[in-house]
C-alpha cells in the first residue's frame, strides 16, 4: 500500500524511521522538499501529484512555520489564513486519496524568540475540530512531546525533535498508518 508523508521538517526527520517501522507491504513517498508553511504545502501537493500517484493514505502536518513571528510583529500566517489554507489542503487531499491523517503541531522548547508553545496550542485547538468535521483522522503528536519538552524537543533550535522525540513520533505515526490501512 502506498503512503505519502507531507509537511515540514518535523515530518522529514521521522520519515526514514516510519518507513522502517511500516516494513513490507508499504511503499512510502515523502518529498525531499520541506513543506514549510501551509501555503507552500498547497504548491507542494500540486508539484508532487505525479509522485503521489497510487497513494491510499496521506499523513500530513503544518504549523511551526505558520506560527512563526518572524519579524516580531505578527504571525507568518495569521490564524484565519491558516484555517483557509489548511481547509484547502484538506479538501484537496480528501478528493484524491482514500484516507487523510493530520498530525498536530509539536511544542517548542523554552519559547524561542519568534515562536511560543501557547500559539502552537491555539493553532492546534482551532484547526483540529475543523479537520475532524471533514473526516480527517487526527494524530496528536503535540501531547506526547509536551509531556517532557526538555527531553523531546531540542534546546539548540527550540523546534526540532531530539532523537528520542523523533522515535516516539515515528512509532505513533507508523502505528496509526497501520491501523488506518487495516480498515481500508
Amino acid at each position: 500500500m502506498k503512503i505519502t508523508l507531507l509537511g515540514d521538517s518535523i515530518r522529514m526527520n521521522y520519515t526514514q524511521r516510519v518507513t522502517e517501522l511500516l516494513g513490507d507491504g508499504f511503499e512510502v513517498y515523502s518529498p525531499n522538499d520541506n513543506g514549510r508553511f501551509s501555503k507552500y504545502t498547497i504548491r507542494m501537493i500540486a508539484d508532487h501529484k505525479p509522485y503521489m500517484e497510487g497513494t491510499r493514505i496521506v499523513h500530513w502536518n503544518n504549523g511551526l512555520w505558520d506560527i512563526c513571528n518572524c519579524l516580531g510583529d505578527d504571525f507568518f500566517t495569521p490564524i484565519d489564513e491558516y484555517v483557509a489554507n489548511m481547509t484547502r489542503i484538506a479538501d484537496e487531499l480528501l478528493r484524491r486519496y482514500d484516507k487523510v491523517i493530520f498530525a498536530t503541531t509539536t511544542p517548542l522548547n523554552k519559547h524561542p524568540e519568534f515562536n511560543d508553545s501557547v500559539d502552537v496550542e491555539r493553532y492546534n485547538s482551532v484547526i483540529v475540530p475543523i479537520l475532524e468535521a471533514k473526516g480527517i483522522i487526527i494524530n496528536d503528536l503535540y501531547t506526547p512531546m509536551s509531556k517532557d519538552i526538555e527531553r523531546f524537543v531540542r534546546a539548540d533550535d527550540h523546534i526540532h525533535l531530539t532523537d528520542e522525540g523523533n522515535e516516539i513520533c515515528a512509532h505513533q505515526v507508523a502505528e496509526l498508518i497501520k491501523k488506518v490501512a487495516s480498515e481500508l
